[in-house]
């Protein structure tokens, strides 16, 4: 029989903890220079292509699927060379399902279809990196990208040809995504940037701004994702990054002509005092309630259409009701550019009603939300998520987007309480 040493296990149990809490410190004032530079990245890369195309050489859709492909190759690598661990299994067993469903639709389309998988993907690498990130390291990450989205926006502002000479968006969706500019379109910038006199605009510029991101959508949804970032973190965040952050959101919003993330910013700062005295479970009603209030909106007011709130609720409600019934089942993938601009119905043809329902639960219920930094977190993504799913089409599943966005999610996850390895309990005491 093996006799223990209370006091030796005692000073063993001790000196591990110990050891620990030094490793957990060195770790957190350590910059974690790979996960920095592919959240980085993520915002950037559009950015740093069109330069090339622009000054250096004419580049192509290879030239930007490779770039992705590369980013997400290279997250892949870091999480797998970390481990999986049992709380990752949610997003992992999220990508799983995404795969089946993939080669479900694949199948049965006669057509490789892959978008959908794609955009978990970068889900599942994303909020991998985050959960691996430290403060430090998810702080500079943020802190870089809105300074480069900041500059570039002043540029933009200031003067045009200037900013065009640098990244000549319109060149560059010409070259990588056949997008040709239309013959009054002589700026350079990407001709929906243009918009036109009867949209909502605060009339600082003359067109909707851009920045970094070449077109005005990701740049407004970018501001949401600094809504997102601020009401996660603003207790641990000091003066300047708060200043940033803030200066970047409302010159974003002030020039960028965006309904949907002015509302949005406007909830974040009053869900700042609410969203942490909500159970996190209740976003898994959000989608539900947002869906039922554009049906009622389409009630209401069944004949608005334009370029507006009611305007894009209706045209995302008529096309929920005219679904095909085989594309609830994956069977009408073919059509699925048609509906670009209405996310819900874009995702049923390309993820069939499974993969909607997969989403959903994911987003409401992979955030932490034991605290309330957490919970604000978890309200904040859902809301940004299925209200952004009415009124637009999948740009917050972009790379450009997505990126930042569930790498705070990842952290927020993550950074109060360990993993647990699956299969391999701690043993001290061996």
């Amino acid at each position: 029989m093996a006799v223990v040493d209370h006091r030796t296990a005692t000073f063993t149990v001790a000196g591990t903890v110990a050891g620990n809490r030094l490793d957990a410190t060195r770790e957190a004032l350590r910059t974690d220079h790979t996960v920095l530079w592919l959240g980085l990245l993520s915002v950037l890369y559009n950015g740093i292509l069109a330069f090339i195309n622009h000054n250096i050489v004419p580049l192509s859709i290879t030239h930007v699927a490779a770039s992705e492909g590369l980013i997400m190759a290279s997250a892949i690598i870091y999480i797998l060379h970390k481990g999986i661990y049992e709380t990752d299994l949610p997003a992992f067993l999220f990508l799983l399902f995404t795969l089946i469903v993939t080669i479900y639709v694949s199948v049965l389309n006669r057509m490789l279809f892959i978008d959908h998988f794609r955009n978990v993907l970068i889900i599942f690498c994303f909020t991998g990196l985050g959960g691996w990130s430290n403060e430090k390291t998810m702080k500079l990450a943020f802190r870089w990208a809105s300074f480069a989205v900041m500059i570039f926006l002043i540029f933009e502002i200031v003067s045009v040809p200037f900013y065009v000479s640098i990244v000549h968006p319109s060149d560059y969706f010409a070259n990588t995504r056949g997008l040709l500019p239309l013959s009054y379109n002589t700026t350079g910038l990407f001709q929906n940037a243009l918009g036109f006199p009867e949209r909502f605009s605060f009339g600082i510029i003359d067109h909707r701004s851009s920045s970094i991101f070449l077109e005005q959508v990701s740049l407004a949804n970018f501001c949401g994702v600094i809504a997102v970032y601020l009401i996660s973190m603003w207790e641990k965040l000091g003066r300047w990054d708060r200043l940033l952050m803030i200066g970047t959101a409302v010159l974003i919003l002030v020039t960028n002509d965006t309904r949907t993330m002015l509302i949005f910013c406007f909830a974040c700062i009053v869900g700042y005092f609410v969203f942490p005295k909500i159970p996190k479970n209740f976003n898994l009603a959000l989608m539900p309630l947002i869906v039922a209030a554009g049906f009622l909106v389409y009630v209401l007011k069944p004949n608005a259409t334009g370029d507006n709130f009611t305007g894009r609720i209706n045209l995302t409600m008529k096309k929920i009701m005219e679904l095909d019934p085989l594309a609830i089942l994956g069977l009408s993938v073919d059509r699925v550019a048609e509906f670009a601009d209405s996310g819900y119905v874009y995702l049923i043809y390309a993820a069939t009603i499974f993969g909607v329902i997969a989403l959903w639960l994911f987003v409401c219920l992979f955030p932490a939300g034991r605290t309330a930094a957490q919970r604000r977190c978890a309200h904040s993504l859902s809301l940004f998520i299925f209200l952004n799913m009415m009124i637009g089409g999948t740009a917050v599943f972009s790379m450009k987007i997505a990126g930042l966005l569930w790498f705070v999610v990842g952290y927020m996850r993550f950074h109060d309480s360990p993993r647990i390895r699956q299969g391999r309990p701690a043993d001290v005491l061996s």
